[in-house]
């Protein structure tokens, strides 16, 4: 017998983009490369699905510290010494790794605080409600990330007017700012860095924008962290000189390489995000042996062993990015270690992966909603332990999958992503 539970289901099987994925795992569950299990893990980037060992292109710990001896040892002493969890909220208490981690992303950063949770998503989810109040608005980039969306819905629900303006465009945040007054202060919410398309916002532009109009910038550079800027500081300070009247939002599950996201700026800024954000007061903290790790992995970062690691990467994205680009491919991105090269169709994209999955290659298949309709991208992360032979593998991987899908049209492509309503982010 048949329970609303079991209708809720059935409907929600039948719409959108879960009913064309349902339909894509029954049609041809071979194209879709998701829900992989990895069974083993090996040097140079390299791992194990279904018996099969392949080069990973789709992770993104593009300094390789997963694998650094000296943040894995922290990992093990951080065990030791304070167990796998701290078992309670951080409202409660927290372990003193805690406090020497966010210290240390302030510093490395140099701002005055940080404040770290379990990862970017809950970071812009939790902190941006907790920043605005009725009184306020919320304007976004329309390209701005998920998770800064989402942000945004909760504090909507709460009240607060929430808007977009055109990508990457001062004139018209003016204009969306413009609108919706009259509003005690705005939040400014753009990217860093856009990982598909590999721009860069104006932030100076966005900065003098936001205090005109009584705000502040809200700059989620997750995907800069630790791969631009000065020892990885990120976009943030060589675009503007200084974190004034701003807060960052960055990952230390990327380059870092351990878990979790943080918010940094002001001190007193951060202490409210503490006090009125609550997927940190209502939520588990990063057990303690990952802010050990973070802790190391910063001190590598901060070290004189970064530039090489930066050097190698660096290399790494130039030789794909070249490569790519000499083929014919439209390349997007490889500002950060996200390299994307334009597929086309959903079922065109689903195949150009598993092409290359055959072939000795993962990279991810990116389909709509994550880019725009019959723009389907193969997104390449780019890592500093990829020997160089790899990404030359890769690229004459590519090279075959050109001529195995002659009906592969880069022009017409070109044009769709050129819309202005079709730029990936």
């Amino acid at each position: 017998m048949s329970t609303p539970l079991d209708r809720t289901i059935d409907s929600l099987a039948r719409t959108g983009m879960t009913r064309f994925f349902l339909r894509m795992f029954d049609d041809a569950p071979d194209l879709l490369l998701k829900n992989l299990t990895v069974e083993a893990i090996g040097p140079d980037r390299t791992f194990k699905i279904g018996g099969k060992w392949l080069r990973n292109f789709g992770s993104d710990s593009f300094l390789g510290l997963d694998q650094h001896p000296t943040v894995m040892a922290a990992v093990e002493r951080g065990v030791r010494d304070w167990g796998t969890h701290n078992g309670t909220s951080r409202a409660f208490s927290q372990v003193a790794p805690q406090q020497e981690a966010e210290a240390k992303v302030a510093a490395w950063l140099g701002t005055e605080d940080a404040v770290i949770y379990p990862s970017v998503t809950l970071a812009n989810t939790g902190a941006l409600p907790a920043l605005a109040t009725r009184h306020d608005v919320i304007v976004l980039d329309q390209y701005a990330h998920n998770s800064m969306e989402e942000g945004s819905r909760i504090a909507k629900a709460r009240g607060v007017r929430t808007a977009k303006f055109a990508h990457n465009d001062p004139a018209d945040l003016d204009r969306v700012l413009r609108g919706l007054r009259p509003f005690r202060h705005a939040i400014v919410a753009v990217d860093g860095v856009y990982s598909m398309s590999g721009q860069l916002p104006p932030l100076a532009d966005f900065q003098r924008m936001a205090q005109n109009h009584d705000g502040f910038l809200y700059i989620d550079d997750a995907h800069g962290t630790g791969v631009l800027g000065a020892h990885g500081r990120g976009t943030v300070a060589d675009a503007l000189g200084s974190y004034e009247n701003t807060l960052v939002v960055g990952s230390l599950s990327k380059a870092v390489s351990c878990l979790g996201g943080f918010i940094a700026g002001g001190r007193d800024a951060i202490e409210v995000v503490k006090l009125r954000s609550n997927s940190l007061i209502f939520g588990g903290p990063v057990p303690p042996p990952y802010l050990v790790a973070v802790c190391a992995a910063l001190d590598v970062i901060m070290s004189s062993e970064y530039d090489g690691l930066r050097t190698s990467l660096d290399a790494n994205v130039r030789r794909l990015v070249d490569g790519a680009s000499q083929l014919g491919f439209s390349v997007l991105g490889g500002l950060v270690p996200i390299v994307s090269v334009l597929t086309g169709s959903e079922e065109a994209t689903l195949r150009a992966g598993r092409f290359l999955f055959d072939a000795g290659y993962y990279v991810q298949s990116v389909v709509f909603p994550a880019v725009p309709h019959g723009a389907g991208v193969l997104r390449m992360q780019v890592n500093s332990n990829h020997p160089p032979e790899a990404i030359d593998g890769l690229v004459a991987a590519l090279g075959k999958l050109m001529q195995a899908f002659p009906e592969h049209d880069q022009e017409s492509l070109h044009r769709t992503l050129t819309r202005r309503d079709a730029i990936p982010a």
